[in-house]
């Protein structure tokens, strides 16, 4: 009842195309993210739990870039549009 009142309504077209986007993204940035760790750990010889220390730290990072990615997908689709 409170979305009739505000006369805003989800456009779920752009809703899905944001989402779709993102999940194709996420799984390079996260798949990039453990096998770099993975990487990095063995050229430097870091063993197992650098390899582990080092996935973390990018998977942290590509939580920032999906989050930079979905907050710039909303502002050129809008989730909300005025009726």
């Amino acid at each position: 009842m409170s979305q009739a009142k505000s006369g805003r309504r989800i456009h779920w077209q752009n809703v899905s195309t944001v989402v779709s986007a993102a999940v194709l993204i996420a799984a390079e940035v996260f798949g990039a993210a453990f096998a770099g760790g993975w990487a990095f750990a063995n050229l430097f010889g870091l063993g197992e739990y650098g390899a582990y220390a080092l996935q973390i730290i990018f998977f942290v990072a590509g939580l920032m870039v999906m989050a930079a990615f979905v907050r710039n997908g909303m502002r050129i689709e809008p989730f909300v549009t005025s009726r």
